[in-house]
């Protein structure tokens, strides 16, 4: 922001030097201090009147002034910009995107470089290289053709898309279509990954499908990170002889898979009680879909069409074991005092932080 100071001509007018030593005095003997109320004005020029009433030090009073409200507008710019961001940081780990029942789901993920579906491709979505696709539902798949053709135009590199082995070929004969009609080349690898096989991503992270429960075939995905660990055998040694060892070629180590991000997509309940799917309820994060949250809609509606209503959630709430919990796919009913109200009853039965994407829900003050 420029800032600037209109002189008129005086009798005696300072020299530039005696201007920059009244500054400096001033500064010197009243440094600047953020004050903590907050300007809403964007005005910060310093008007011609009291720029040169009172002589050389009002001129330098009123360059401070000024000073002072532009640091004051920067930190009420940045606090707004926090109460206005809709993502979420939790665990070292940062969510952004939308999930609005039937609307539209993408949740991205960006020290991951991925995003888990692509709802209709929101803006951050395109700079992650892998994309994880729950099921073909529009509001979950619909962005994809959209997804690619923007990567191509940026000459990003095709991105690798995983998806369930039995929409693989419609897949294909969706982009296929849209080739055909857009005359783009809309590159990709195309991965279909069965529930329970393991799929590297890169060399410290493999990521692996599970089962969920919708009206048509899904699944979620859990991202692991891989880590070394000492062989039981060799734990008793000492540095040396440990390092006498690897240097003889010798196998000290065993890789253990740690679960860091689990999402699950659309899914009924059924999805907690699937021993199956332990890893995903351990994940140091636990992206679920809660649909419904008052008594207003009942679980058997909730069952009926493949989704989970929060009081089951609570129900089931003994198997979670993950250090966060982050609540979507919240119904398009229901407003952002609603659903902090879902976060605070499902945090009085899970020692994990209960959290919530709410991008594109409102107030009912709005």
């Amino acid at each position: 922001m420029q800032i600037s100071v209109v002189v008129t001509a005086t009798s005696k007018a300072p020299s530039f030097p005696t201007f920059h030593r009244l500054i400096k005095n001033q500064l010197q003997s009243n440094p600047l201090k953020h004050t903590h109320n907050l300007s809403f004005h964007t005005d910060t020029g310093i008007s011609p009147p009291a720029a040169v009433k009172g002589g050389p030090s009002t001129v330098a009073g009123g360059f401070l002034s000024a000073i002072e409200r532009v640091i004051d507008e920067e930190d009420y710019r940045r606090a707004r910009a926090e109460v206005n961001r809709k993502g979420i940081d939790v665990e070292g780990y940062s969510f952004e995107g939308m999930s609005v029942g039937g609307h539209e789901t993408c949740v991205v993920v960006p020290q991951l470089k991925c995003a888990f579906d692509i709802g209709r491709c929101p803006p951050k979505a395109v700079q992650q290289n892998f994309l994880f696709i729950t099921h073909a539902h529009l509001d979950h798949i619909g962005g994809l053709p959209m997804y690619l053709a923007t990567r191509g135009l940026y000459n990003l590199k095709p991105p690798t898309v995983f998806v369930p082995p039995c929409i693989k070929d419609d897949v294909r004969k969706l982009l296929d279509i849209h080739r055909s009609m857009s005359q783009v080349e809309l590159s990709l690898d195309l991965v279909a990954l069965e529930i329970g096989e393991t799929y590297e991503l890169r060399n410290d992270l493999v990521v692996r499908p599970f089962r969920t429960h919708h009206v048509i075939p899904s699944q979620g995905y859990v991202i692991y990170s891989l880590r070394k660990k000492l062989k039981k055998q060799y734990m008793h040694l000492q540095g040396r002889q440990i390092e006498k060892l690897k240097k003889s070629g010798a196998q000290i180590t065993d890789t253990i898979l740690c679960p860091e991000v689990a999402f699950t997509g659309d899914t009924a309940s059924d999805f907690y009680i699937d021993p199956k799917n332990a890893d995903a309820l351990r994940a140091k994060i636990l992206i679920i879909e809660a649909t419904f949250l008052d008594e207003s809609i009942s679980v058997e509606h909730a069952r009926e069409h493949g989704h989970t209503h929060l009081s089951e959630i609570m129900e089931h709430a003994q198997w979670i074991r993950s250090k966060a919990v982050v609540l979507t796919h919240f119904s398009p009913r229901y407003t952002l005092e609603d659903i902090r109200k879902g976060v605070s009853k499902l945090q009085s039965k899970v020692p994990a932080k209960v959290v919530a994407l709410t991008e594109g829900f409102k107030s009912i003050h709005s």
